[in-house]
């Protein structure tokens, strides 16, 4: 009997977590065929990659404000979203120019605001106080895979037109799959009344506040990271350019999936703090030694980026289970778009300043820009470990 409702439960995480693999390709498909978009339209990956984590800012202020994702049915926001995505990114290869390119890429961005953070309610409705680290590491896992996917259909050699469509109808499954086997769990709560200043009051509880901040300083480093990891391996004097994608993808995707799987464990045994603060120590001194691995022997430079690609979004789960554990349970879902509203739009100032760095020095030297946000993730860590202690004694 126990294992049998242990399968029944674990089934509509799996799909879950499928759908943050499928509908989640769409986030790099542009920045992974960039070369080719900057001859055929004149625009740089910055420019599309911030794009969309504009359009992703603005999509989750507007569900935080609304509290669509605490209010609507979500897995049909989910459906309704990954579709749209999907939509947005098929229609990209008809385009001719930058700005309808800019617009659709912003418009994927606003879309997707409805399908990676209601994945991570949806799974916490599923999961119970002692296997939501494991859970939501299960589901970032499958979101860094996702978000890697496009940099292994580059390395397959397919032509950029190939690359989009193919994430597009990753997305689209993602959406018929969110649709049919896709339901909110036991744990989910009931529509709470509209409450618009909710994501404002969230930032005045100090412990609340010491998360974001924590997370703030995770995101700062991440997507710059996942935006620039190509760049950097090409910039590295040892590694064959046409292997970048594919030890991109290894490190991204499968490296950074381990990562997630691994510290959601640990989380479950020892706390969500403690292993983001450790991951974080990871992935910061690894911005530090990547100017002097890149002109190492390519075995070096592989395992380099492999360990700074499991430490650098090992911790993006923790984040989610710490801030659920703090925040009124009617609005976790709200809760959770704000946090990651707050960090996406941090993203977009990233990612342009190590592109800044790399004009002012090089690609290898450009990654020592990323330090910042594992600093401040540390102290903000350190200081929410100092208050819990603070508060039980």
């Amino acid at each position: 009997m126990g294992r049998h409702r242990c399968a029944a439960q674990l089934r509509p995480r799996a799909a879950i977590a499928l759908v943050q693999v499928l509908g989640l390709a769409v986030w790099f498909s542009a920045s992974a065929v960039a070369p080719a978009l900057q001859r055929e339209w004149a625009v740089g990956a910055v420019l599309l990659t911030v794009a969309v984590q504009l359009g992703f800012v603005a999509g989750a202020v507007g569900s935080a404000v609304l509290t669509l994702a605490d209010r609507l049915p979500p897995h049909r926001l989910v459906a309704c979203s990954a579709l749209g995505a999907a939509a947005c990114t098929a229609l990209l290869t008809l385009v001719d120019s930058a700005g309808p390119a800019l617009v659709l890429r912003a418009l994927t961005g606003l879309f997707l605001a409805g399908v990676y953070p209601v994945g991570m309610k949806l799974t916490t409705s599923w999961s119970g106080p002692s296997t939501r680290g494991r859970d939501l590491g299960l589901l970032l896992a499958a979101l860094t895979l996702g978000s890697a996917l496009p940099h292994l259909l580059g390395g397959l050699a397919l032509p950029w037109r190939g690359v989009l469509l193919g994430a597009a109808a990753a997305g689209a499954l993602a959406a018929v799959i969110a649709a049919v086997a896709v339901r909110p769990g036991p744990g989910h709560a009931p529509s709470p009344p509209p409450n618009p200043r909710y994501a404002l009051a969230l930032l005045h509880d100090r412990t609340a506040r010491l998360v974001v901040l924590g997370y703030l300083g995770h995101m700062w480093e991440l997507y710059a990271f996942w935006t620039w990891l190509p760049t950097y391996l090409a910039a590295a004097t040892t590694v064959p350019a046409e292997s970048a994608h594919l030890v991109a993808f290894a490190a991204a995707g499968v490296a950074g999936a381990a990562g997630c799987v691994v510290a959601g464990r640990a989380a479950d045994r020892v706390g969500p703090v403690p292993v983001a603060l450790a991951a974080l120590a990871v992935s910061g001194t690894c911005c530090l030694l990547a100017p002097v691995v890149a002109d190492g022997a390519p075995a070096a430079v592989v395992g380099f980026v492999l360990l700074w690609g499991a430490a650098v979004i090992a911790d993006s789960a923790l984040f989610t289970a710490a801030l659920s554990d703090v925040v009124d349970h009617r609005y976790v879902g709200t809760a959770l778009t704000t946090q990651t509203a707050l960090g996406f739009l941090l993203t977009s100032a990233a990612i342009p300043t190590v592109a800044a760095a790399a004009a002012l020095t090089d690609w290898r030297l450009a990654a020592v820009a990323l330090l910042p946000g594992p600093l401040l993730g540390v102290r903000a860590l350190r200081a929410l470990l100092a208050r819990r202690v603070t508060l039980e004694a």
